[in-house]
């Protein structure tokens, strides 16, 4: 396999993670159930938050399930059909092992990014999280209990999502960081989960800002309709 096709495999990876992560799962379901665009209600977002705040619990489990799907398809789809298993002739296991990871942090985080800002929504989506989590537990699944252990009690015992999710985020880059200096995981994950994860914190700004002003939404509360533009 010669360097060009390798790019090539590379980019192709990368533009379908962005397409499958771009899919506007909560606007789809919220059409389909006959609700309002989530983009008009609550936080604006089209996550499984927003939409169990203005559809209830059923289309939100739709939308978590897709949402996590699209992650593990980038990586599963970056693994074994756009870089492939096993190593060509002229490589090492360790060096196409390292761009098989590579791929797969590629196309991960082209997904997230799709889901942030998909192409079908004029740049505009939800926070990651579910992408990204699904996409780590594909690559990392040691990670994604360290940050279960920390994101669901959070949620369980404040009912604020936004905390849950930064909570797990920042678990995710602790547990991540030493798995690779313990050479359990790789390079090219670590950097995908740390890139990530950040860059959920930081799309949760505004959740940070109401949780220390005290008004943060919790879970359960139905959404309202934004009479401002985000």
């Amino acid at each position: 396999m010669s360097s060009t096709e390798i790019i090539l495999r590379f980019i192709g990876a990368i533009i379908v993670g962005y397409l499958l992560g771009s899919t506007p799962t909560g606007v789809v379901v919220s059409r389909i159930f006959g609700g309002t665009d989530p983009r008009k209600v609550g936080s604006g977002k089209t996550g499984a938050t927003n939409i169990m705040r203005s559809l209830g619990p059923g289309p939100a489990a739709i939308v978590v399930v897709v949402d996590l799907l699209k992650g593990v398809a980038a990586v599963l789809l970056a693994r074994f059909v756009f870089v492939g298993g096993a190593a060509p002739a002229g490589y090492s296991a360790q060096t196409w092992s390292t761009l098989r990871d590579s791929a797969e942090a590629a196309a991960a985080m082209a997904a997230v990014l799709g889901h942030n800002y998909s192409i079908y929504l004029r740049f505009k989506g939800g926070r990651g999280v579910l992408t990204a989590t699904g996409a780590m537990t594909t690559m990392s699944p040691i990670t994604t209990i360290f940050a279960a252990f920390a994101g669901i009690p959070s949620v369980f015992l404040t009912r604020y999502v936004s905390l849950g999710s930064v909570m797990g985020s920042l678990m995710s880059i602790v547990a991540e960081i030493y798995l690779t200096i313990t050479h359990v995981d790789s390079v090219p994950h670590c950097v995908f989960i740390v890139v990530a994860a950040s860059l959920v914190i930081v799309s949760h700004k505004d959740n940070i800002e109401r949780l220390r002003a005290g008004n943060e939404r919790k879970l359960g509360e139905k959404a309202q309709p934004i009479t401002q533009p985000k």
